[in-house]
């Protein structure tokens, strides 16, 4: 029983000290949907066309 009562005191330890380190930059409102979102679009593979590749022929 101690050794449950031990982890818990690390594990809130670990927390508020991540948590106080972190200070007004940490964001505890899940996730984001719609115009709010601020990630940017990931570059889609068919936008960047066609890779060339290394012709098999020897001169």
């Amino acid at each position: 029983m101690w050794k449950i009562a031990l982890a818990f005191a690390v594990f809130a330890a670990i927390a508020l000290f991540v948590i106080f380190k972190a200070g007004d930059q940490v964001d505890m409102s899940g996730e984001k949907h719609g115009v709010e979102a601020s990630q940017a679009p990931a570059a889609g593979a068919s936008a960047a066309g066609p890779v060339p590749t290394a012709s098999a022929t020897k001169p």
